[in-house]
């Protein structure tokens, strides 16, 4: 099969032809369809994040399809549409899993970190984290998966604050803010680019868009997607009494010294760890329902280098996704 592999962090993926991957016990095959590439990868590649298994074959966004299932992998057959995501794998003994924190589970395993994903024709994964998924456009659907995911459960830890505050307007804000705009809530773009960023903002319902220094209100609470730790601090000075900030990236550089009246009146900032099960069987659903509409830019796999390079440099608005294995069958 082909596949982009990371072979040391800070250097560019390699197209290699790999053997093809058999399921285990437990798991199953599919076929890669779409793989939305996620800033997360970015991390992974350029060694922010320092334990990746290597080689890497790296994409945690997947839409495919089951081959095939392993021995004991209930649920899925051959031909059924599947997402799979960030968390690849949980023990579901410690004391996070046995308390509906999965997501926090002290052996857990990552799909495109310490598992390799999709960011190949091919890719196993456990059969528990496989989501199933209704027929769709795949590339547009890859970005909930991650994006879409994480951004939901940071959306739900701004408990039920009606002012939300999206720091840093990409893949993920782009579809927080129709989700937010659906539960009624008032969604405030803050973003450093251009008209262009923010007409897009306000045309997926955010009722305003610029910097962080013309906010018009005081925001019940603010969702830190921008992996600049100084963002941090901006977003806590825009809360009003008893507002939060949370943090949705799972790398972000140092957050500066935080003056205490900063978080006087009862003002809170917490971060999001992954993702649990039961946050794919809310969203993805609702998603459908509303619809989300993803904003999304379509690479082939070979030129997964490339779509890192411009999601770096914030070529393109909304999401990047690689087609795989579109239009094809074994």
């Amino acid at each position: 099969m082909r596949a982009m592999v990371l072979e040391r962090p800070g250097e560019e993926l390699a197209e290699k032809d790999l053997p093809e991957p058999e399921p285990a016990p437990g798991e199953v095959l599919v076929r890669v369809l779409a793989c939305g590439v996620c800033r997360t990868d970015l991390h992974v590649v350029d060694g922010d994040l320092t334990e990746p298994k290597l080689p890497l074959i790296p994409g945690h966004q997947i839409v495919g399809e089951v081959v095939e299932a392993g021995d004991g992998a209930e649920g899925l057959v051959p031909g059924e549409r599947v997402g799979i995501p960030w968390l690849g794998w949980t023990c579901g003994e410690c004391r996070f899993c046995t308390s509906g924190r999965e997501n926090l589970c002290l052996s857990a395993r990552f799909t495109g970190y310490t598992l390799d994903g999709g960011y190949a024709e091919l890719v196993v994964a456990d059969a528990r984290f496989a989501f199933p998924l209704p027929d769709a456009d795949s590339v547009e659907q890859a970005p909930l998966l991650c994006a879409g995911l994480v951004g939901y459960r940071a959306l739900r830890l701004c408990g039920n604050a009606e002012r939300i505050g999206l720091f840093g307007f990409g893949s993920s804000a782009h579809i927080v803010c129709q989700v937010a705009r659906h539960q009624g809530r008032r969604v405030f773009a803050i973003t450093r680019g251009g008209e262009e960023k923010r007409a897009f903002a306000r045309e997926l319902g955010a009722e305003w868009a610029g910097p962080a220094d013309e906010i018009p209100e005081e925001l019940d609470a603010a969702i830190v997607f921008a992996p600049a730790g100084e963002v941090v601090l901006t977003a806590l000075r825009s809360l009003g009494r008893g507002g939060s900030v949370v943090c949705a990236g799972i790398h972000m550089s140092d957050i500066p010294p935080i003056p205490y009246e900063h978080l006087w009146h009862e003002r809170q900032l917490r971060s999001v760890a992954n993702l649990t099960r039961s946050d794919g069987q809310e969203f993805l659903p609702l998603a459908g329902e509303i619809p989300v509409k993803t904003t999304t830019t379509a690479y082939p796999l070979e030129a997964a280098n490339e779509a890192l390079a411009d999601l770096r440099a914030g070529r393109f608005e909304g999401a990047a996704v690689l087609e795989v294995g579109l239009k094809q069958a074994f």
